[in-house]
């Protein structure tokens, strides 16, 4: 098992379809115990029930940073330790650029940089201490490319900035231990996705991808696995593509 007696903590893992609920199945089947944070309590607290009842779960709204760091220290008193990080946890828009409002920029912002940014500020001074420990950050191909399918360009932006952000984390945190390292997914199929994807659609992007189909959550759940275990213990600053060859650079 390559997580035995880990703790993981990962952000955004209440939704049945969704990539953090697959990760934490899977980081429970290599051994860690999981703390699942989400802004839906009772969801993160079914998700957790649902991995076992070593598991736990706990409310945190990501765009907080009093909330993190609320999150992060209910985590510590729990589990006495936080071995990993995913800062999984974002939403998305299908807005056009002159349509985005500043209540749309705020909110998307606020939600996928800043929640990677105060979910992390939470957790360092914990890592920094035990000179141990993987962050793993969300971003998307949507920040690769100049733009997505069901994200507007203020997305792409929230998602480029989680990269430099991770990039500037990992070179900051390196001599403490910390590796902090980034995934982007391409188009994956979850319950953000799933009431958008017609078959048409679906048949459109197929046809722009190598691998011939579409993503699913245990795609990118495999490689949130990789870079959380000591496999990828001389790796940070990376960036792993999950895209099926969408974007090939």
């Amino acid at each position: 098992m390559l997580l035995k007696d880990k703790i993981a903590v990962i952000s955004g893992a209440a939704s049945p379809r969704g990539i953090g609920l697959a990760t934490a199945k899977l980081f429970a089947q290599h051994g860690a115990t999981v703390a699942i944070l989400d802004l839906d309590e009772s969801g993160a607290q079914r998700a957790a029930a649902e991995l076992g009842p070593r598991h736990r779960g706990f409310i945190c709204n990501v765009a907080d940073r009093q909330s993190c760091r609320d999150a992060a220290r209910a985590v510590l008193e729990a589990f006495g330790k936080a071995d990993i990080l995913l800062a999984n946890a974002g939403i998305t828009q299908p807005l056009k650029f002159m349509d985005i409002t500043p209540e749309n920029w705020d909110r998307v912002l606020d939600v996928n940089l800043g929640g990677v940014f105060y979910l992390s500020q939470a957790f360092v001074p914990h890592m920094r201490e035990r000179k141990q420990g993987s962050i793993v950050c969300m971003s998307s191909v949507s920040a690769q490319r100049g733009g997505g399918i069901f994200g507007g360009p203020h997305y792409s932006a929230a998602k480029a900035g989680v990269l430099g952000l991770a990039k500037a984390m990992a070179r900051e945190l390196g001599p403490d231990g910390v590796r902090v390292n980034c995934v982007t997914p391409g188009m994956i199929q979850t319950d953000i996705t799933g009431g958008k994807l017609t078959d048409e659609l679906r048949a459109e992007i197929t046809r722009g991808i190598p691998l011939n189909r579409l993503g699913n959550a245990e795609d990118v759940a495999g490689a949130y696995l990789f870079l959380a275990s000591d496999l990828s213990s001389y790796i940070t600053g990376a960036v792993i593509d999950v895209n099926g060859g969408m974007l090939i650079h």
